[in-house]
């Protein structure tokens, strides 16, 4: 497990800010994120998580955070639906600190604990829904294949619409990014949590 020794990016005390960087922790505190109990934004101090490692490209970090917040909290996917994609991520790349954030948020919402705890694992979870259903086979689909077929297109398409697709899309894509920030980075699980995720079979 990473240690805030093993970190690559160490955080950067908010005296030391340039003002570009200033901009993006400013911007992401007067945003939703600062009410979530999850996200670094709500606690005082420096900022943590993929957000440090976005401060070292500050124009590409306030657009790809922009993003997140658009995708995160103006998504026509429910609440409980986008975080299920962004578990399944998570799972996918190995995330800890995502998965440790964002499971919560999914259980939150009202996810059965035994479909997250079947996807950390590495399982296809039973007892999902309808709807549950879609969103992990469109997301497995797009880590796994790349893409998708032209028949999961369609189910896709009816039940959610254009834009929901493109939706799905995107949460898994910027979801995929923010795996690679945080596991370059090997950002440290915050104080007293454990890794869920462990490595899986091939």
């Amino acid at each position: 497990m990473s240690t805030a020794a093993d970190r690559r990016f160490p955080q950067i005390p908010e005296e030391k800010l340039t003002p570009e960087q200033r901009a993006i922790v400013d911007d992401i505190r007067a945003g939703p994120r600062s009410k979530l109990a999850t996200s670094s934004a709500s606690k005082p101090g420096p900022i943590g998580g993929p957000f440090n490692v976005m401060l070292r490209s500050p124009v590409i970090g306030m657009l790809i955070q922009k993003l997140g917040g658009e995708i995160r909290f103006n998504s026509v996917i429910s609440g409980k639906l986008n975080e299920l994609a962004i578990i399944i991520t998570a799972r996918h790349y190995m995330a800890n600190y995502e998965w440790n954030a964002h499971c919560k948020l999914a259980l939150q919402g009202g996810l059965n604990p035994a479909i997250a705890q079947a996807i950390a694992e590495g399982r296809e979870p039973e007892g999902m829904d309808a709807d549950e259903s879609l969103i992990y086979e469109f997301s497995r689909s797009l880590h796994n294949n790349h893409g998708v077929s032209d028949e999961l297109f369609k189910r896709a398409s009816d039940r959610f619409g254009e834009r929901g697709v493109v939706d799905i899309i995107a949460v898994n894509g910027y979801y995929s990014m923010v795996s690679f920030l945080l596991n370059v980075d090997k950002t440290p699980l915050p104080a007293g949590a454990e890794p869920a995720l462990k490595p899986l079979k091939k």
